[in-house]
């Protein structure tokens, strides 16, 4: 049959035309489909419950989304090395080699390539394959001295020289994983140690062309310059006070230690204030004076000052026991060259190796030999890529058709006892599951999105039990009630593999479950309002009774004293005036409710008897009509696909979840079959005698009806 004349068969699901994918025909022509018919453009690669990897391999710009025409790449690419597509459909966990279509060239090199993953796992004899054993790399390429990589390991190296050298090569340069998991190197890094060894080589000659002018202290000179570096701006100061001192003899006093400085301190353990000592000048200032080695000098710098004239003054200015500006200015010129030679470090990386052994290094000819195996290496690189492809063949025809079943077609969200690949697992809260969980990725985007769902949706911050990892989930509610369900409440959360989450509830999206809950909605929400003013005027209540009563116990002393001072108040004259015409307002008040209410009554009595009734079933349709309504509207419309959207789907048509749908996929608790029961509730109220409450009802209905007869309010049909 041509591409062109396939025909397609579609089904009515969810309120919409779906395509049917039933077969490998269906598969080959899958790139003839409009996409327009397909239920998804797009979807992201992490967050669902399939295989990762799969999906990685799917979507080859590794933008992290899978689209229209990565999906239809991907399809084409697997159905041309099968036989025969159908076996796509069946969805098998093992690969048969016997599957591939050797009359491609394609499908013998990866007929072999596979023979070679069984031969490299040991399975010779074998002729099948598993997700599981093509992707373990490590163990396949294990046996192997070159993979295709471009990377070299101390194994690929067989020369014990060589293995040694690469080793080091990791420690100076870093390493790279090769497709077996070991760490090696590649051409980049075996690039960046030869240049570092010729940087650290180039850099040390330049020391030893001029050794006496760089180390002027022999091999003392670093520690010699450390210890230079650590006095130098102490020194420097000194020399500048004494030339502040010359430039004026009256600043000498101030520019030397100051006695209240020394006062400070001198009832205190001087040990203990070495550090303030060491702030004080180096030794005394005065104008044009040297700085003494040997005395006077400051109690904080003696030990370092002693290193610096033994290490540094007697090397190039024997026999001084004082050091002038000119002096120091000599010192400080000695270390100029060897300063720069430092500065001008290069190749830091091999340094640990050393200078013999970097130079050892670039004499021999270990650069080629390494060049050589990693030249070898690449030059199985296709058949060790074409060992990844049957990975990827393998996976394919696993895989494939779940993806399809949830992008084009919505088949496993639909179908009773499946599962689409973006449901995470089941909620358990207020004795129900919730099937219908999925991962939430992005919590602002479905803070602006969710709202379109018309769904009752309530988001869970879960834990692992196990591994403690988090996440967060957002369930729909299609069935049961919500009376119970506020944020904090917690609840249990299996993900598909089984394992249990501890879930809280953090944000609920409030929208009908069904029309029995938008029957009971407004009486529920009078309820809850009447309860809540009962709370906070018994709260407020009681709050201001313990408040005055705690004003009144602190402040009895003060009253009883001011009670003795202050003369008794004379008491206000009774208004007689004002309090007859509030019990005038309140008898009308109280009259117009009585009249309502006795017209009301009056109406209802006056009915016939068929009439009353439907008298009942208005008052209570008025109540709840408009809430059933608004419910029933918004349950045929209930949505999925602004909460997919939410999360990087690309929805292109409607994910009804309908009344009898949102039953399924929300089961409320129902005993097992058999059950037994047990009806004696020990904790269940005593029932009292009824008649009396009959007797009593009667006697104030007969009462009622009685005031209104004798008004006239009623007229009795005899």
């Amino acid at each position: 049959m041509s591409q062109n004349k396939h025909v397609w068969s579609f089904s009515t699901v969810g309120g919409v035309k779906r395509v049917n994918i039933e077969s490998g025909a269906d598969l080959i022509n899958l790139e003839n489909l409009d996409p327009k018919l397909w239920t998804a453009l797009s979807c992201p690669v992490k967050g669902l419950e399939i295989d990762y990897k799969t999906l990685e391999l799917i979507d080859k710009d590794k933008d992290g989304q899978i689209r229209v025409p990565e999906i239809i790449a991907a399809v084409k690419w697997i159905t041309s090395v099968l036989k025969n597509p159908d076996d796509l459909i069946r969805q098998e966990k093992v690969f048969q080699l016997s599957s591939i279509n050797e009359q491609t060239d394609l499908g013998k090199t990866l007929l072999a390539s596979a023979k070679v993953i069984l031969k490299n796992l040991g399975k010779g004899h074998a002729n099948a394959l598993t997700v599981e054993e093509t992707s373990d790399t490590k163990k396949i390429f294990a046996a192997t001295r070159f993979n295709g990589d471009g990377v070299i390991t101390p194994d690929t190296a067989e020369d014990n020289t060589l293995k040694a050298l690469v080793k080091e090569m990791i420690t100076c340069v870093g390493e790279i994983h090769d497709r077996g998991g070991e760490a090696g190197i590649n051409e980049a890094l075996l690039s960046e140690f030869f240049t570092e060894c010729e940087k650290f080589s180039v850099w040390y000659a330049k020391k030893e062309a001029n050794a006496s002018v760089i180390f002027p202290y022999g091999d003392e000179t670093e520690k010699a310059h450390q210890l230079f570096l650590s006095v130098k701006s102490k020194i420097d100061d000194y020399f500048l006070r004494c030339r502040l001192a010359a430039f004026d003899t009256q600043t000498t006093t101030v520019l030397n230690l100051q006695i209240a400085r020394v006062e400070s301190i001198t009832a205190k353990d001087l040990s203990t204030c070495i550090d303030e000592i060491a702030a004080y000048p180096l030794a005394k200032i005065e104008a044009g004076l040297s700085l003494p080695l040997a005395t006077g000098i400051n109690p904080a710098w003696e030990s370092k000052m002693n290193e610096l004239k033994s290490l540094v003054v007697s090397q190039i200015l024997q026999g001084k026991s004082n050091l002038s500006e000119g002096d120091w200015n000599t010192i400080v010129n000695s270390f100029t060259a060897y300063a720069t030679w430092k500065s001008e470090k290069e190749g830091a990386k091999v340094e640990k190796l050393g200078l013999e052994r970097v130079r050892a290094i670039l004499d021999s000819d270990a650069k080629t030999k390494l060049t050589d195996l990693i030249a070898q290496d690449k030059a199985v690189e296709a058949e060790a890529n074409n060992i990844f492809l049957v990975d990827q063949m393998v996976r394919y025809h696993r895989d494939i058709f779940t993806l399809l079943k949830n992008f084009v077609t919505f088949y496993d969200f639909y179908m009773p006892g499946q599962k689409a690949i973006f449901q995470a697992g089941t909620l358990y809260i207020d004795q129900r599951s919730c099937d219908l969980c999925i991962k939430v990725s992005d919590m602002p985007k479905h803070g602006t999105m969710v709202s379109f769902s018309g769904m009752f949706l309530i988001y869970c911050d879960c834990t692992s039990r196990s591994t403690n990892e988090k996440m967060t989930i957002v369930a729909a509610l299609t069935n049961g009630d919500i009376d119970n369900l506020v944020v904090g409440r917690n609840a249990l959360f299996y993900d598909r593999n089984g394992m249990d989450w501890d879930a809280t509830v953090i944000k609920i999206v409030d929208n009908p479950i069904s029309i029995r809950q938008a029957f009971f909605s407004p009486y529920r929400k009078v309820s809850r309002f009447i309860e809540t003013q009962i709370n906070k005027f018994a709260a407020s209540q009681d709050e201001k009774v313990t408040g005055d009563m705690m004003k009144s116990v602190e402040g009895v002393p003060a009253k009883v004293e001011e009670a003795k001072k202050a003369e008794k108040p004379a008491p206000q004259p009774f208004d007689i005036g004002k309090f007859v015409g509030i019990f005038a307002a309140i008898g009308l008040a109280v009259g117009a409710i009585g009249s309502a209410i006795g017209s009301a009554i009056a109406g209802f009595i006056g009915l016939k008897w068929w009439q009353m009734p439907i008298a009942v079933l208005g008052i209570i349709l008025l109540i709840s009509g408009p809430s059933m309504i608004i419910a029933f509207l918004k349950l045929r419309k209930r949505n999925l696909a602004p909460i997919l959207d939410a999360n990087g789907w690309a929805i292109n048509a409607q994910a009804n979840v309908n009344i009898q749908f949102g039953n399924v996929l929300t089961h409320l608790a129902t005993l097992p079959a058999g059950a037994k029961i047990n009806l004696n509730d020990p904790f269940t109220k005593k029932k009292r005698p009824i008649l009396p409450a009959i007797l009593i009802i009667s006697a104030l209905v007969g009462g009622v009806l009685y005031l209104l007869w004798k008004y006239g309010y009623m007229h009795l049909p005899f």
